[in-house]
């Protein structure tokens, strides 16, 4: 019986290859265009999106300066959450959540809702939650509003089913490039997570449409919608674009430590996918489908903690700027890692809009900050990747994909030296939380989706 089955599947995937090149060779100047066309609207609602988020972070910091946290936190959160569920409730449901998993159950070939109209409303109600203080990251919306550009040119385009397929995919990985300026990741990605395909012409079509994306991005960044970013200057042209400048080297006795950090991040990576999908389930559980009350609850909840913590908990970017930079104690690694542990499981579990990716990049950088500290105290050495490290480490063990992690935590840096040091704790990490679960985040999401329909 598995015999047939896996002779079906071929005789699928060989018919879907064969329907892909016919339309390449009889309207390729058409796809080339919507390609293009893709990467343009992934880049464009990636960096409105991002750039939404700043104005509306800004000013609500601005707002700590003439009135005290605990009153404008709370009603900023329950505000914030409030407008974006109804614009999600009245407008376009499937927009709740992270994204990714929206596209991988359509990937999947479930009965999701897509099209531009959903990822308007990712756009507005993201910018929303997320400006309004519920810490989650943009990526998630930036991979569905990707695939759902792409859904749009597809269908434009009247494309068979298998490059509809594809061209989402495509775009969803572009999304994710012009979020990180992470090309090389976004192309990863859809192949290691969203399609699970290497066949060389959609290969082609992934990469072109990926580095499209993040061309735009620099370009549009560049021509005024967000000139405190980019790679692309109007003299120079096109430059290497670091977010941070960072010195590293590898010695052999890293290798070890390396594998140590791994093992120690896989394990709670595991923990940590738990705990948020136990939130989803809670949520569900409690609230239903009331995703207005949810989201103002969730709001005004996290609002009054973050109210009584430090000024960098305010700001999620600052957040992962002192990770990075690496000046902190031990004790305020932990204590970032265990804010951020418990507040995104709270935030996923409301339906809020927003990524976890850039969260898992702070989590696993904390740990890399404590490992570290923990390590240089028993030792006296600490390799200089650790922070980078465990940022991809995290990312890896939570959503399975161990090669588009190393690239994620490599474009903050573009540093060559840096890739072989976060790749061993990728491969270590990803290693570990597959002993516990095969299946990453997204994948145990999208099956708890389709439970709550059936229930």
């Amino acid at each position: 019986m598995s015999k047939i089955l896996d002779s079906q599947k071929n005789n699928t995937h060989l018919t879907s290859h064969r329907s892909i090149r016919k339309l390449l060779k009889q309207r390729w100047f058409v796809v080339v265009i919507a390609l293009a066309l893709t990467g343009l609207g992934a880049a464009l609602t990636g960096v409105l999106f991002q750039a939404g988020i700043h104005v509306l972070d800004n000013w609500r910091l601005n707002l700590l300066k003439a009135a005290p946290a605990w009153l404008v936190l709370p009603i900023m959160g329950g505000l914030g959450g409030l407008l974006s569920s109804y614009l999600i409730s009245s407008l376009a449901p499937a927009a709740s959540g992270s994204g990714v998993s929206h596209i991988m159950a359509f990937l999947r070939h479930r009965a999701v809702p897509m099209g531009l109209r959903v990822g308007l409303v990712k756009l507005f109600s993201g910018i929303v939650a997320i400006g309004s203080g519920f810490p989650l990251g943009p990526e998630g919306p930036a991979v569905q509003m990707g695939g759902s550009v792409a859904w749009k040119m597809a269908q434009l385009l009247k494309a068979p089913i298998a490059f509809r397929r594809v061209i989402v995919a495509a775009g969803g990985g572009a999304g994710l490039a012009a979020i990180f300026s992470a090309p090389i990741g976004g192309f990863i990605y859809v192949i290691e997570e969203l399609l699970n395909s290497a066949r060389p012409v959609i290969l082609l079509l992934v990469v072109m449409t990926t580095f499209w994306a993040d061309t735009w991005a620099d370009v549009l960044q560049a021509i005024g919608l967000d000139r405190s970013a980019g790679g692309f200057d109007r003299t120079l042209g096109f430059q290497v674009q670091r977010e941070y400048t960072h010195s590293a080297d590898f010695l052999p006795i890293d290798l070890g430590y390396l594998i140590v950090l791994g093992i120690i991040i896989g394990c709670l990576a595991e923990l940590y996918c738990k705990y948020v999908l136990t939130m989803q389930i809670k949520g569900k559980n409690w609230f239903g489908n009331q995703l207005i009350l949810k989201m103002t609850l969730c709001g005004v909840v996290l609002g009054g903690v973050y109210a009584f913590l430090p000024n960098e908990f305010h700001h999620i970017t600052d957040l992962k700027k002192i990770i990075v930079e690496g000046d902190i104690e031990i004790l305020m690694a932990l204590k970032i890692f265990s804010i951020l542990f418990l507040s995104t499981g709270l935030a996923s579990a409301a339906g809020a809009p927003g990524g976890l990716f850039y969260p898992m990049l702070i989590l696993g950088g904390s740990l890399g900050i404590a490992c570290g500290g923990w390590l240089e105290t028993m030792t006296g050495h600490i390799p200089s990747s650790y922070i980078f490290a465990g940022m991809g480490g995290f990312v890896a063990a939570c959503s399975r994909t161990p090669i588009t992690a190393m690239f994620l935590a490599f474009a903050l840096t573009k540093d060559l030296l840096i890739l072989k040091p976060i790749l061993i704790t990728c491969i270590t990490s990803f290693l570990i939380a597959r002993l516990f679960n095969e299946h990453s985040i997204y994948e145990r999401q999208i099956d708890i989706d389709l439970t709550q329909k059936h229930l």
